[in-house]
């Protein structure tokens, strides 16, 4: 392997060697904590012009398995491992990491510091950074200004499919049974497309719902005419406040009797639809042992989560019940709404690489579906 580096914006140097495509690759240098779920994290669309680091020290042991992807591609800007494995052994292997980085064209970086890395955003916070490969002598102070200056924008724009799918003819990458041989009354769903992972869907239709998937772009008229029993906000990247035309929808939307269901980015667009307020965090929380409380009766579970951004507590409307709390710093984590059949939650009860404490939370959109049914 050739020498690469990892260059943040703060001047800090990391010299590794290279792993996947060359060249350079600048974006948000973030962390995520998962021991396990690499393949669900490359193809997160959620980490969007991010360059991520798994903090777990060997990445790659079972390869690469087209089956537990999120998406039909990688949207991360960059990648970093301690130790990548390149000999994996499952016996659902389709290939080794390093050629699929390849055949993403994802540059990556192997053999750095990654707990010292990680100490670095944790106390700095998330952070540029560029990583190069294939490049001779290179000099830090030809790139810190880009680096700097780099921000995302147009997330979900990016990452959302343009066209409405109905999963009578679901992407390939899904696992779950089609809904073709759905009985005529099986519940509806309007999955709204934000960079929505593929496990939202395969969870809605294990539950015998029908599934329509439909762009970021999709105005409230256009689902009203779809006539669903339910709508799933799903998961995204980027600042949720940018998206204004979006929400000014999801507003309208709140004015129908149909039930709601927001998962991340979705969560943090329907608060906002409501009157509450968003704010960055200071380095996000990123993978699978998140811990998070329920208020109503104190039990606490584990999560796997994936934002940079959090609703504000404090900005909550009254009609806007504070549901699940982030043990660690406090965020929020959930909303249960009083006066619309409508919740949500900041972390990831779809999680295909686990943990599966939350997955519940679908069965209770769906008791909330009937309910609405039962009184229509």
């Amino acid at each position: 392997m050739s020498d690469a580096y990892l260059i943040l914006a703060d001047g800090t140097v990391f010299e590794g060697k290279a792993i996947g495509a060359t060249g350079k690759a600048i974006g948000e240098t973030v962390f995520t904590t998962g021991m396990t779920g690499y393949i669900e994290t490359l193809t997160d669309p959620s980490y969007f012009g991010q360059i991520v680091t798994q903090t777990f020290p060997l990445v790659g042991n079972y390869g690469v398995i087209r089956e537990d992807f999120e998406s039909k591609k990688s949207y991360v800007k960059g990648y970093i491992v301690r130790e990548l494995c390149e000999k994996p052994s499952n016996f659902r292997c389709e290939g080794d990491l390093d050629s699929f980085l390849k055949k993403q064209n994802i540059i990556g970086i192997a053999g750095i510091d990654t707990r010292k890395l990680t100490k670095i955003l944790r106390e700095a916070g998330v952070m540029n950074g560029m990583i190069i490969s294939g490049v001779e002598n290179v000099k830090l102070e030809n790139y810190l200004e880009e680096i700097r200056a780099y921000k995302i924008v147009d997330a979900v724009a990016n990452v959302s499919k343009g066209e409405v799918s109905p999963s009578l003819q679901p992407p390939s990458v899904f696992s779950a049974t089609p809904s073709a041989g759905l009985p005529r009354n099986a519940p509806s769903v309007a999955l709204y497309d934000f960079g929505a992972k593929a496990n939202i869907q395969r969870e809605l239709e294990k539950r015998g719902c029908k599934v329509t998937v439909v762009p970021y772009n999709t105005r409230a008229e256009e689902i009203k005419k779809l006539a669903p029993d339910g709508i799933m906000l799903s998961n995204g990247p980027g600042d949720p406040a940018e998206n204004t035309g979006v929400i000014e929808e999801i507003k309208k939307l709140c004015e129908t009797d149909i039930p709601l269901f927001g998962i991340c980015l979705g969560h943090q667009m329907l608060a906002l639809a409501r009157g509450a307020k968003t704010s960055k965090l200071k380095y996000g929380h990123r993978g699978g042992n998140q811990p998070v409380k329920d208020l109503t009766n104190g039990r606490v579970f584990i999560s796997s989560q994936n934002h940079g951004y959090a609703v504000e507590n404090d900005s909550l409307p009254s009609f806007a019940k504070l549901r699940f709390i982030n043990t660690n710093d406090g965020t929020c984590e959930g909303i249960e709404y009083t006066d619309i059949p409508a919740f949500s939650v900041q972390f990831h009860p779809e999680a295909c690489g686990g943990p599966h404490d939350t997955n519940y939370l679908f069965d209770l959109f769906l008791d909330m579906i009937k309910r609405s049914q039962a009184a229509a």
